[in-house]
């Protein structure tokens, strides 16, 4: 239904057009760069100030990763110097820091050139990648809903490296592009409005996606799921007046894939609790984004075809709002899950492990080598991990271990917390094969001991970003608002996953 007076769209980034090139840093550079790009200049906090020391003193400069100063030189140079603490021990996660600062210095500049500094010892092709994320994430707005914004589109960005490195840089700074534009896509799609992004509309913008960037997209409504037998999502979907729609994408990659992997994305796109209704409180006001793990997905399937992912990808963004009315589900309800095993509702507030439960059974019904899930899922994680660490869990360590390498090097923070079975007692019903919810205690290892009753002993690992999906205030390149967690790291995963070694 939604509330738009015209058309709305989800993802305004996803039309956006950057400029990106590589220079290799020689004597008459700067010949080659506009008079009117800001230049990021390195600031190395073991060296002399770049400035004069009254200059450095005013702008607070130390060389430190988070600093930038805005300069403007006798003959009209526009200078940004930016801290990148010790070049000899940076890594790519100081390199996007600093990079993001340097863009935030820039703010009002459309066009930027960063400059690397020498003797830096992270391969040319990872601080590039780092680079570009850090800029074009820092400069992320969602403003399409504003009548006025005074923010400056990022237009054109360019590397200055040194000769050697150019063709490393490009790779690292084509990388980056597409890594940033996952993120910002995920984001856009988690900061639109509950009343504008229904399951329907992310459907639709599934379908576009897929039609520019080769993966299919089958759309299965309300009929299509009481056929298949998906109790879980139209439980959830019961008391709202939005139909609910299970999105299943599929890239295949030329020739014979390397790997198969099914993705599962919670995709509750505005969750009130229900009967069980949440409280009207801060948290209650960030519950469009209960769709994130499902925009992260379908972020990063937009980037495989570019990516030449060597894989082939399965993805399941079960899509519904959860909200109370005389229909809706209530506490004691016995829902059955597509496969047969039933689940009694003692909280309609834990809905988004009923909505995956059907996924995680059809994913299963496939060929795949892993399955990987990601969702807003427990408000215990958050209190666990913080706001900027997701949670990770799974029954096979070699999956667990690539899931968090692939978050190490995307700068997405995660940890393994333990699927402790001495727990899964406390899920017993006396009416059905499980309950949704147990004690008041170890919530977010529930979640995972009842997600795990469905992928019938495949290598499975679970992503919850309950607290990651959401930043209070700007921290570098993570804004404010929706992040966008989780879309990096299942693009990376999904290019360099090889299966059960």
């Amino acid at each position: 239904m939604g509330i738009a007076s015209q058309p709305f769209n989800p993802i305004p980034s996803w039309g956006a057009h950057i400029d990106i090139a590589v220079l290799a840093k020689t004597e008459n550079w700067r010949d080659n760069v506009s008079a009117y790009t800001m230049v990021g200049q390195p600031f190395d906090s073991t060296a002399e100030p770049p400035l004069s020391p009254a200059a450095a003193h005013i702008g607070g400069l130390k060389g430190k990763i988070g600093q930038a100063l805005a300069t403007v030189g006798p003959d009209g140079q526009l200078n940004c110097w930016y801290g990148i603490d010790d070049i000899k021990t940076t890594d790519a996660d100081a390199v996007r820091d600093a990079a993001a600062a340097f863009a935030l210095a820039a703010t009002q500049s459309n066009q930027m050139a960063f400059v690397f500094p020498d003797g830096m010892r992270l391969a040319p092709e990872l601080a590039a990648r780092a680079a570009v994320e850090g800029m074009l994430l820092a400069r992320y707005t969602y403003d399409i809903l504003k009548e006025k914004s005074d923010a400056t589109s990022v237009r054109s960005l360019t590397l200055i490296v040194a000769p050697e490195a150019t063709q490393a840089a490009q790779r690292g700074a084509r990388q980056g592009m597409a890594y940033a534009r996952a993120t910002a896509l995920a984001r856009d799609l988690a900061n639109s409005p509950p009343s504008l992004l229904t399951a329907q509309a992310m459907a639709d913008c599934a379908t576009q996606l897929g039609a520019q960037t080769g993966f299919e997209v089958h759309i299965f409504d309300t009929e299509a799921l009481r056929a298949l037998g998906c109790g879980g999502l139209l439980g959830v979907n019961a008391g709202s007046v939005e139909p609910p729609r299970m999105i299943k994408l599929r890239y295949t990659p030329p020739g014979e894939p390397r790997a198969r992997l099914a993705l599962v994305g919670k995709g509750v796109m505005y969750d009130s609790g229900g009967i069980s209704l949440k409280p009207s409180d801060a948290i209650h006001a960030t519950m469009k984004n209960d769709m994130s793990g499902a925009g992260a997905i379908l972020a990063a399937m937009a980037m495989l075809r570019e990516m030449e992912c060597p894989n082939a990808i399965t993805a399941y963004l079960m899509c519904t709002d959860n909200m109370p009315s005389g229909s809706a589900t209530k506490l004691g309800d016995v829902l059955t899950i597509r496969g047969g095993k039933t689940v009694e509702v003692v909280n309609t507030d834990a809905e988004g492990r009923l909505v995956m439960a059907d996924a995680l059974v059809l994913a299963t019904e496939e060929p795949t080598d892993a399955i990987v899930d990601i969702a807003t899922l427990t408000g215990a994680c958050l209190r666990a991990l913080g706001a900027e660490i997701a949670g990770v869990f799974g029954n096979d360590q070699e999956l667990v271990d690539n899931v968090l390498a692939a978050a190490l090097v995307t700068g997405e923070p995660a940890w393994q917390l333990p699927l402790a079975h001495r727990y899964r007692g406390e899920l017993e019903s006396e009416v059905a094969d499980i309950k949704n919810l147990g004690g008041p205690n170890a919530a977010a290892i529930h979640g995972a001991l009842f997600l795990e009753e469905f992928v019938d002993g495949i290598p499975w690992a679970h992503l919850d970003i309950a607290g990651a999906a959401q930043n209070d205030s700007a921290k570098l390149w993570r804004r404010r608002g929706c992040t966008g967690f989780g879309a990096r790291t299942l693009l990376e995963l999904a290019l360099n996953f090889r299966g059960k070694n």
